[in-house]
């Protein structure tokens, strides 16, 4: 770990400063593409227009014989295109593949200055991430990059989760976290095949009673722990946590729930792998319009934030007010990209 002194120092001459401060901008939703598909790529502004961050997709789900034209798909992506205020991201392959270098030269090279986000798979401790923050800068001074390109680490192992707090705060350049299910349940030995969501057999069972012959059995979820784990480094190292895939596309049901479930953890966001996914992320990821209203009257009532005030018969003081602050900042920051939610927040 760096000493604080030197925490920010760029770690190439010529490399640009890295960042004291996260980008401020919505990121409900990280929509993923394949970028070696043509068809793919001939969406992609109508899907900008859609999307808070749109991510191309170099990993899993990609086949080996396409690896190439899947980055130099990308890089025609990013070329070609201009993004505006939706966040452009890349995943590329793991550290310990045969494409790793290769993705990373020749993405800086090519399309440095376009990319916001560089998201690595199987992240397992700290050195990972100090390993990429190394060569991120001798690629950024070596190809004339002028704003740095942020990490964001995939949390998909055993042992990534056991150092996820040294991972948070590796490196000026986090971006964030998320997590990664399947991987993750294939390193912890878990007995599932679901990317994602609970498990019908994974539950609590009622206690027998006289007279009952059904028990009530409850579903839980899978996750909790983990996602739980992963907001709380990434709150205090002031990085975004965010929830990954939901492998059931048809079941939107339960993508919305588990969804849902990591927004009120306190994630930022969520991953779609297809466009009925988008809308899912988007809804449940921005805040309700009756809280948000709610809430800007608590900040209404207490300015600064100190004291006690009665609205409709409900106490609210200091930690009432830092809940509704954090639910009207996110407000505001949605309507920036969605008029109809800013219309419906009162923000016009």
């Amino acid at each position: 770990m760096k000493a604080p002194l030197h925490f920010y120092k760029p770690l190439a001459a010529g490399a640009p400063e890295p960042l004291r401060e996260l980008p401020v901008r919505p990121e409900r939703v990280v929509h993923f593409f394949p970028p070696h598909l043509e068809k793919i790529r001939a969406k992609i502004p109508e899907t900008t227009r859609q999307v808070d961050v749109l991510c191309g997709n170099l990993e899993d789900a990609i086949p080996v014989e396409v690896k190439e034209a899947a980055r130099h798909g990308f890089i025609e992506v990013a070329r070609n295109n201009e993004f505006g205020d939706t966040a452009l991201w890349i995943r590329v392959n793991a550290l310990n593949s045969p494409w790793f270098l290769d993705d990373m030269t020749e993405l800086v090279r090519e399309a440095g200055n376009k990319i916001d986000v560089v998201m690595i798979p199987k992240v397992e401790g700290a050195w990972d991430i100090h390993f990429v923050d190394q060569y991120l800068a001798l690629l950024e001074a070596k190809y004339g990059v002028t704003k740095p390109i942020l990490i964001h680490a995939l949390l998909e192992t055993a042992q990534g989760v056991m150092n996820v707090e040294q991972i948070a705060g590796a490196s000026p350049r986090m971006h964030g976290m998320s997590l990664g299910p399947a991987d993750l349940a294939a390193s912890r030995g878990m007995k599932t095949t679901r990317v994602g969501g609970g498990h019908p057999f994974y539950g609590v069972l009622a206690d027998p009673q006289e007279g009952v012959e059904t028990r009530a059995f409850v579903q839980q979820d899978l996750w909790h722990y983990t996602v739980a784990r992963m907001v709380d480094a990434c709150v205090a190292h002031g990085i975004r946590a965010f929830y990954g895939p939901f492998g059931d596309l048809k079941d939107e049901a339960a993508c919305e729930s588990q969804f849902r479930n990591a927004f009120l953890m306190g994630c930022t966001g969520a991953w779609s792998l297809a466009p009925n996914q988008i809308a899912i992320a988007k809804r449940v990821f921005s805040p309700d319009v009756n809280e948000v209203l709610f809430a800007k009257r608590i900040l209404e009532a207490m300015p600064d934030g100190s004291g006690v005030a009665m609205i409709d018969g409900k106490m609210q003081d200091d930690a009432t007010w830092k809940q509704a602050k954090v639910i009207v900042d996110l407000a505001r920051l949605v309507a920036r990209k969605d008029p109809d939610l800013a219309r419906a927040y009162g923000f016009e």
